[in-house]
């Protein structure tokens, strides 16, 4: 089959458009913004993205195919069970990678790339004094996508990227101690990477994820997210 010379960018499109849907409800979930027995309104979160409501559905169709939402007939999409153990496996993983590529950056990292770490880590550190969220969001991908850049490990960084993509970075503020150990962890990352000691940036990097993680769980808990939503009580966005 020939693809005409238009239908390539169109796919491109809305293949992205579905992707930054599907991150949005993922994010959604793994806030607690909504659990299980809570309708994922279609409308509501076309409404939201100001967008329309046929990218949201192929959107919530590929998240079924995850086993992130669930479709119950007549009904509508709705997440799936998710539990302590799923986000904590969730986290495990991404530590194990992300620890991985910081130790391997420390061996490759050059002088002026450590500048730009620090820099970036400055920015941070003043969006956090701000409160500025996106700035926050912003400078806190930017300090570990360098650092994965760096570790010259790009199958190993795509490993990452498919368990990173859970952690509900569009809602990093509002999750109580996130931008706070953010912070105070990168700055012993970074002092491991100014060693160029390997086995210090990988415990710093998996410590620091493990501990994203554990404040996760502790805001879900917070929120009764395991056990008051399990019966399942209204329909949201």
């Amino acid at each position: 089959m020939t693809v005409g010379p238009t239908s390539e960018p169109a796919f491109g499109r809305r293949r992205q458009l579905g992707d930054e849907v599907a991150a949005y409800v993922r994010e959604l979930i793994m806030s607690g913004q909504v659990g299980h027995g809570e309708f994922l309104r279609m409308e509501r979160i076309a409404e939201d993205l100001g967008i329309s409501v046929t990218p949201v559905r192929e959107a919530l169709l590929s998240l079924r195919g995850e086993g992130f939402v669930t479709l119950e007939p007549r009904r509508g999409f709705m997440p799936a069970p998710l539990t302590r153990q799923d986000v904590q496996d969730l986290f495990e993983a991404q530590a194990y990678f992300a620890g991985e590529l910081a130790a391997r950056a420390a061996g490759r990292i050059t002088e002026a790339e450590l500048d730009a770490l620090e820099e970036t880590q400055a920015r941070l550190e003043k969006a956090s004094r701000s409160l500025d969220a996106e700035e926050i969001e912003l400078a806190n991908h930017r300090f570990h996508r360098s650092i994965n850049l760096c570790a010259g490990s790009p199958k190993t960084a795509w490993l990452l990227q498919l368990v990173v993509r859970y952690a509900p970075r569009r809602f990093y503020s509002s999750i109580h101690g996130w931008t706070q150990a953010s912070v105070d962890d990168h700055r012993i990352v970074l002092a491991a990477l100014r060693a160029r000691d390997a086995g210090a940036a990988r415990q710093a990097m998996r410590a620091h994820i493990r501990h994203a993680g554990t404040l996760l769980v502790v805001h879900l808990e917070a929120q009764g997210f395991w056990d008051e939503r399990a019966g399942g009580r209204r329909s949201a966005r």
